[in-house]
């Protein structure tokens, strides 16, 4: 185990560098089109096998509380971007799915969300260093939290908006 005070050095980094990223990503965002959190959800379910998720896995996936992810999905689903139906293996569950229409606005979104990624992210880090940076944060946050698909796992399709990054 590391010495307190250059852990909490550590996590101090971190968490500034994700704050100051953030903020420029937010900026930059084009929340006339979604929310962040809008894109957040739209995100997950494309990453899912078929698009589609059970909506008790997306709200382990997402970076919101559970009763806001319910009425989220709930609006979603009234402007034709998502599609819920009962889950046929638990009939208490609900499967949401992108619609066509839903998953043409997340890659529109994306590619410009990419963009900026790649200017604030990509300019400042080599590729080395971003390889490492993935597996380090991979690491740290398989060794906090339950099991979330690796970063690491999506490199070769980053390029492909339905693998884009979240953040």
């Amino acid at each position: 185990m590391a010495e307190r005070g250059i852990t909490v050095a550590a996590w101090e980094s971190l968490f500034r560098a994700q704050v100051t990223v953030m903020r420029a990503l937010a900026a930059e965002f084009p929340s006339e089109i979604i929310s962040l959190n809008e894109y957040d959800v739209l995100f997950n379910i494309t990453r899912a096998p078929g698009r589609r998720l059970r909506l008790k896995e997306l709200n382990r996936a997402v970076l919101i509380t559970q009763p806001s992810v319910s009425r989220l999905v709930d609006r979603l689903t009234a402007r034709g971007l998502l599609e819920k139906s009962h889950d046929p293996d638990d009939g208490r569950g609900t499967i949401v799915a992108i619609t066509e229409e839903g998953f043409a606005l997340f890659r529109r979104v994306a590619f410009a969300h990419m963009d900026a990624i790649g200017r604030h992210v990509g300019t400042a880090l080599d590729e080395a260093e971003l390889r490492q940076l993935i597996e380090l944060c991979d690491r740290l946050r398989r060794s906090v939290a339950e099991p979330q698909p690796d970063a690491a796992a999506h490199i070769d399709g980053a390029a492909d908006p339905a693998t884009a990054p979240l953040g």
